[in-house]
C-alpha cells in the first residue's frame, strides 16, 4: 500500500491559516518569537516522523481589505511575521531527521546572496533543507522593496525561470566535487582549477560570480513549489520536486494533481516526481463526539474579519465592499476565478455567501477541514490519497501546538496500524529520504541541463 506522507504547515507568525484562534486559551502561537516554541515543535514533529516542517512566509502585509493593513494588524493575520530561515539552525540542532522547507520570495532578492544563504542552511542541517519557490503576490511587498508594484502573474514566472538558471549555476556548477582538498601538508584548502565562475546575462538578471560556499550535502536544496495556475503548473513540472496544492474538494485536488503530473511527464521528469501534497486541517479526539465538540469550541474563536483580510490578499478582491450575505458568485475578477470555480466543483448546487466563505477559510484556509476520531480521520486520508493521486498532506493547525499533538498522538498511530505510515525514518539527506535516489538532483532535472549549457570556466 502507498505510504502517506505528512508535512506540518506553519509560519513564523501568530495567525497563519486559522483566523482568530490565537485567542483560544490553549493556543500558544503568540509565542512564535521564542526559540523554545519552535524547538518544542521540531521535537514533536520528529517524534511523529514528519517529512518536513514547511514554513510559509509572506514579504508584505495584507492591505487589500479596506485598502488598509488595519484588519490584518488587528487580527494578527500573518503580521507580525518574522524570517523563517532564522529558525532552521536551532531546530536542526535538536533533531536528526526532520526536514525544513523554507519559503523565500525570489522577486525581491538577488540570486547571488540567496544561493549562499540556502547553501549555509544545507550545511548546518546536514542536508535537510528545502526551498519553497514563490514569486510573491502582494503589492505591499513590491512597494516595500522599492518597486511601484509587482510584475504581472506570468511575468513573475518568467523571472522565476531565469532566477532558477542563475542559482542552478551557482549551486551545481561553480564548485566541482573534488575542489575542496583540506590538505594540511600542502597548505591548499581549495583547488582553484576546480572552482568556476558563473556568468548569466538574461532579460531580468545578471550574475558574474563564483559561488561563495563549498558544495553542501544536497548542493541544490529540495525544491518545493505551490502554484496551481497553468503557468504555475508549468513551472512546477520543470523545477519542483514537491508541490503543495490547496483545494476544497477531492475533485479539485484530483484535477490539479493530474495536470501537474501530465506536465511533468511531458517535461521528461523521473517517475514519481513531483510529489504532491494537499492542504488539510485535521480536528481529532479519541471519539467522534469529542472531536465534534472540539471543532465547535474552535468555531467560537474564529475571526471573520481576519479571514477576509487573508482572502482579500490571496485573491486581490477587497471583501470589505461586500455584505456578508452577498453571493460569492457576484464577486469575480481575474484573480478569484480559480477560488470560486473550485468551490463550485465542491458543491455545484450551493451558492456561497461572503460570510460562509470567510467561516470556511477561518480554520482551513482554502483547503478542507476534516473532523472525527482517529479511525475516521485515517479513513478520510486514505480516501483522499486513493481518489486524487496525491502523495500526502500539508497539515495546517487550528490551535497550536494542540493540532499537531493530536495528529502525532492519535492519527499517526492509527495510520501505522494500517501500514500506511512509516515507523522509522530512512537514513540520509532530505532528498534521499523523500526519493531514495541519492542526495543530489537527478540527471534528468532542468538544473543539470542548465549547468551543461551555461557554466563557463575562467580563462
Amino acid at each position: 500500500m502507498k505510504e502517506i506522507r505528512l508535512n506540518a504547515f506553519d509560519m513564523n507568525c501568530v495567525s497563519h491559516q486559522a483566523s482568530g484562534l490565537w485567542r483560544h486559551p490553549r493556543d500558544r502561537s503568540a509565542q512564535y518569537n521564542t526559540l523554545s516554541y519552535w524547538i518544542e515543535l521540531a521535537r514533536l514533529l520528529e517524534r511523529g516522523l514528519f517529512d518536513t516542517l514547511f514554513l510559509a512566509d509572506v514579504l508584505g502585509v495584507y492591505d487589500v481589505y479596506g485598502a488598509s493593513p488595519d484588519a490584518a494588524l488587528r487580527n494578527a493575520s500573518q503580521v507580525p511575521v518574522n524570517d523563517p530561515a532564522m529558525l532552521v539552525p536551532a531546530m536542526a540542532a535538536v533533531t536528526r531527521n526532520l526536514g525544513f522547507g523554507v519559503t523565500c520570495t525570489l522577486s525581491y532578492e538577488h540570486p547571488f546572496p540567496f544561493a549562499r544563504r540556502m547553501s549555509t542552511l544545507d550545511h548546518l542541517t546536514d542536508g535537510r533543507v528545502g526551498w519553497n519557490i514563490v514569486t510573491g503576490y502582494l503589492n505591499s511587498a513590491a512597494r516595500g522593496t522599492g518597486q511601484a508594484r509587482q510584475h504581472g502573474h506570468d511575468t513573475r514566472y518568467d523571472i522565476a525561470d531565469e532566477y532558477m538558471q542563475a542559482v542552478y549555476g551557482l549551486w551545481e556548477g561553480s564548485w566541482e566535487d573534488g575542489a575542496v582538498l583540506r590538505d594540511r601538508a600542502s597548505g591548499v584548502f581549495t583547488d582553484p582549477s576546480k572552482v568556476h565562475r558563473i556568468r548569466h546575462e538574461g532579460k531580468y538578471l545578471s550574475v558574474d560570480a563564483i559561488h561563495l560556499c563549498e558544495p553542501s550535502p544536497q548542493r541544490t536544496p529540495v525544491l518545493f513549489q505551490a502554484g496551481a495556475s497553468p503557468r504555475g503548473q508549468e513551472f512546477a513540472a520543470t523545477h519542483a520536486e514537491c508541490v503543495f496544492i490547496a483545494g476544497p474538494s477531492r475533485e479539485v485536488v484530483r484535477q490539479t494533481t493530474t495536470g501537474i503530473r501530465e506536465r511533468a511527464r511531458r517535461a521528461g521528469r523521473a517517475p514519481g516526481e513531483p510529489l504532491v501534497f494537499a492542504l488539510l486541517t485535521v480536528i481529532t479526539a479519541p471519539t467522534h463526539e469529542e472531536a465534534v465538540f472540539k471543532y465547535n469550541e474552535y468555531q467560537r474563536y474564529i475571526s471573520t474579519e481576519g479571514a477576509l483580510a487573508l482572502l482579500s490578499g490571496w485573491t486581490g478582491v477587497d471583501f470589505s465592499q461586500y455584505a456578508l450575505d452577498a453571493p460569492v458568485r457576484h464577486v469575480r475578477n481575474d484573480a478569484i476565478h480559480s477560488a470560486i470555480d473550485s468551490l463550485t466543483v465542491m458543491d455545484p448546487e450551493r451558492v456561497w455567501t461572503v460570510g460562509e466563505l470567510a467561516r470556511h477559510a477561518a480554520i482551513g484556509g482554502m483547503g478542507p477541514t476534516i473532523v472525527g476520531s482517529p479511525a475516521e480521520i485515517a479513513d478520510q486520508m486514505e480516501a483522499w490519497v486513493a481518489q486524487t493521486g496525491i502523495d500526502g498532506f500539508n497539515l495546517a493547525y487550528a490551535v497550536a501546538p494542540e493540532t499537531f499533538e493530536d495528529i502525532v498522538d492519535l492519527v499517526i498511530p492509527e495510520l501505522q496500524r494500517r501500514g500506511r505510515y512509516r515507523t522509522a525514518y530512512p537514513p540520509g539527506t532530505l532528498r534521499q529520504k523523500l526519493f531514495g535516489r541519492g542526495d543530489r538532483l537527478g540527471a534528468e532535472h532542468a538544473a543539470r541541463r542548465v549547468v551543461r549549457e551555461r557554466v563557463q570556466t575562467d580563462d
